[in-house]
């Protein structure tokens, strides 16, 4: 990845003092053209890169010039230091790079940071995979992931919400990690970006043909927007009930389901007012029949006699089965 490669362009500059592009480029696994990118984009964020010519030129930074932490505040190298979702690293292939690149960095830090940094790790841990762990397949992530660098176009065989599956050429723009799934930013030939899914995409494929990225997209602020957008289309199916006080906390831990949009006062045994919010009202039955005579319908009135008539037909059926 390039902002790995121009690092290492640095570091490298600094342990050898001149190297030639063709040395760089061997260095690096790239071309030289791909080295002389690098040098401008360097040269471009105000870093000092020399460029000088003849028999012993090559790249170098200016006399004195070299790259360290030593500014950094002891706040700032904790927030470096912090240990990133492995699981997210494992999908992206980079856990071991990740762990080489801590190691440099700690090597760079002054030495009354040095214990603080490592000590960082075993502090805090950042998990965001649920208990019961059902990872959806990422087989495609890798093929993905080269694309959007590369700025290839990929043949995509991709499975809707309704289960029709078909195959679309698309633009990667880049990834995103929302909790423990993954999703794929891309540009349809119309220039409509959307999202999809990683664990639906059944194949995909690269095409040698590449595109060109749409100029001043950002990924972080399109992800946010479309985040937004989204919620606001959810259907929505609102509830008022009154909850016992000994299943209030069943009723607020869980978050598959329902969400808790307000919750009343709490005064001694008495039933506590609630307020919920599901996606459709079959999900509203569903939920609310799992806690028997622990909640209480108030509105919509038709909500009761549905769960009503679901309660009974569920004592029907097991006395039939008797």
């Amino acid at each position: 990845m390039r902002g790995d490669r121009l690092v290492s362009i640095l570091l490298l500059l600094q342990t050898h003092g001149r190297m030639t592009a063709k040395e760089l480029a061997e260095k690096l696994e790239v071309s030289e053209r791909t080295i002389h990118r690098d040098m401008e984009a360097l040269s471009g964020t105000g870093i000092p890169v020399v460029a000088e010519r003849g028999q012993n030129g090559g790249w170098s930074l200016l006399k004195d010039y070299r790259t360290d932490l030593t500014g950094l505040k002891e706040a700032e190298i904790r927030a470096l230091f912090l240990s990133p979702s492995v699981q997210l690293l494992d999908d992206l292939g980079l856990t071991r790079t990740t762990e080489e690149a801590r190691n440099k960095l700690i090597a760079s830090l002054p030495s009354t940071y040095r214990e603080n940094a490592q000590d960082v790790w075993n502090r805090i841990h950042i998990d965001i995979s649920s208990w019961r762990k059902q990872k959806d397949k990422t087989t495609s992530l890798e093929i993905i992931k080269e694309a959007i660098f590369q700025e290839n176009m990929l043949k995509i065989s991709y499975e809707r919400a309704d289960g029709e599956t078909n195959d679309r050429s698309v633009e990667p723009l880049g990834l995103v990690a929302k909790g423990d799934l993954w999703y794929l930013v891309a540009a349809k030939e119309n220039g409509d970006i959307r999202n999809y899914r990683v664990s639906r995409i059944h194949h995909v494929e690269t095409l040698d043909e590449q595109f060109k990225r749409p100029q001043g997209f950002n990924l972080s602020q399109y992800w946010s927007s479309s985040t937004t957008s989204f919620i606001k289309k959810l259907p929505s199916y609102e509830v008022r009930v009154k909850v016992s006080p000994d299943a209030l906390s069943r009723l607020t831990f869980t978050g598959r389901f329902a969400r808790v949009l307000e919750v009343g006062d709490r005064r001694g045994d008495a039933w506590i007012p609630v307020t919920l919010s599901f996606d459709t009202e079959e999900e509203a039955k569903a939920y609310l029949l799992g806690f028997a005579d622990r909640v209480k319908v108030i509105e919509p009135a038709d909500l009761k006699h549905y769960i009503l008539e679901m309660a009974e037909a569920t004592l029907s059926f097991y006395r039939r089965q008797e």
